[in-house]
């Protein structure tokens, strides 16, 4: 049997073969999709008694980090999958419903997708407009999703939406649709400077007699705080560590290409070429910290919830994100123009317009934002510096 380091191996050489199609045409990855369907990695966090691998999230931020150095398009797609299986993991195992469709996850490979942004409330996930509208044992819903990314290839969508009509706006619930289920009306196109293959189009999303067991048991403030921020923050950080990664190797392949070409001589991009290979460093120092974190919590619900977590794992995410887009500039000074042009063995331009969406989903100054508001009502001075 291959380990998942094969398995995974096998899937980014699908990737990055079609990478370059994949952004020159705002086109879905489906080449790479498929090879992780083939290689069974859309369902390794299922636990092993649904099916899965029971994968924990260091396996799965590696396969992100792989992927993001091949496509980062699939790498985004896989991790925004995987946080979205995390929620149903953490938080669906007490329900037959969600546990049968783990197991359609680990045995079909199902493409889960979000569905959490919505028009009129910006970027908020925290509050929503539309609302479930229970009758008996059913539901209608409708929300004007203005992104559901790879929603047109998704075999189930979480959505979030107010608990009933009369509901506050964060009085929420996640609600687990299946294609057949749903209507997809498109209201934009994805047409973007990168990550153009994860076509996160906006839609009017719509269904009606779907069955109120498919709404998670849990509100939705308990699996964002639980599963969600963690997951987020960690995995996606994982695929711009993989894009800012690749940037560099592709810097130092020039920088030793130089140096044999004047043997004896250090070629100038050499010491810029160590300043990125110490940032990329730090980088990964505050993703594996948060990796850490997250280990030590997991199985404590009250701390995955806490103050202290939230302001750890923001703060990755943070760091990352900005991290990632000055390494790839650093390589990309000194590659120079073999690394702005396209079509050479050094071209970064995709890297660049992919790892500049990492500050703005969600924004930095969002999360930062928040993370002032925590600090604000946070007891103590040592927590954080010891976690």
């Amino acid at each position: 049997m291959t380990t998942p380091a094969e398995r995974t191996r096998r899937v980014a050489q699908v990737a990055a073969r079609h990478a370059d199609d994949v952004d020159r045409e705002g086109r879905f990855p489906s080449e790479a999709v498929s090879a992780l369907r083939a290689e069974g990695l859309l369902g390794i966090q299922i636990p092993e008694r649904l099916g899965g691998e029971g994968a924990d999230m260091n396996r799965i931020a590696e396969t992100c980090f792989a992927l993001g150095q091949a496509c980062a398009a699939t790498g985004m797609i896989f991790a925004m999958h995987q946080i979205k299986v995390a929620s149903l993991v953490t938080h669906g195992v007490e329900s037959a419903w969600h546990r049968t469709l783990m197991q359609r996850v680990a045995q079909a490979q199902l493409l889960v997708a979000s569905a959490t942004t919505e028009g009129g409330i910006g970027g908020d996930l925290r509050n929503s407009l539309c609302a479930v509208e229970a009758h008996g044992d059913v539901f209608s819903f409708r929300k004007d999703a203005t992104v559901i990314s790879y929603g047109a290839h998704a075999d189930v969508i979480l959505a979030t939406g107010r608990r009933h009509a009369d509901a506050a706006a964060s009085d929420q619930v996640l609600v687990a649709l299946l294609a057949d289920q749903i209507t997809l009306e498109r209201t934009s196109r994805w047409d973007t400077l990168g990550m153009r293959g994860t076509c996160s189009d906006g839609f009017v999303l719509a269904a009606r007699d779907v069955p109120t067991v498919q709404i998670l048991p849990k509100p939705f403030a308990e699996i964002a705080a639980q599963s969600m921020l963690a997951s987020s923050h960690l995995l996606w950080s994982s695929v711009w560590f993989g894009i800012a990664s690749g940037a560099v190797d592709r810097a130092r392949t020039f920088v030793q290409a130089e140096a044999r070409r004047r043997p004896g001589t250090v070629p100038p991009g050499a010491l810029r070429l160590a300043e990125a290979v110490s940032a990329l460093q730090t980088m990964k120092g505050a993703i594996h910290g948060g990796l850490r974190r997250f280990a030590e919590a997991q199985d404590a619900p009250d701390e995955l919830g806490s103050i202290g977590f939230a302001v750890v794992l923001n703060n990755v995410k943070t760091t990352a994100s900005t991290m990632a887009v000055a390494i790839v500039q650093l390589a990309l000074g000194i590659v120079g123009i073999a690394g702005y042009k396209n079509g050479t063995p050094f071209s970064l331009g995709r890297a660049l317009r992919d790892v500049l969406s990492a500050p703005l989903m969600i924004s930095n100054d969002r999360i930062h934002g928040n993370t002032a508001n925590l600090l604000l009502v946070q007891k103590g001075g040592g927590q954080l510096l010891s976690a």
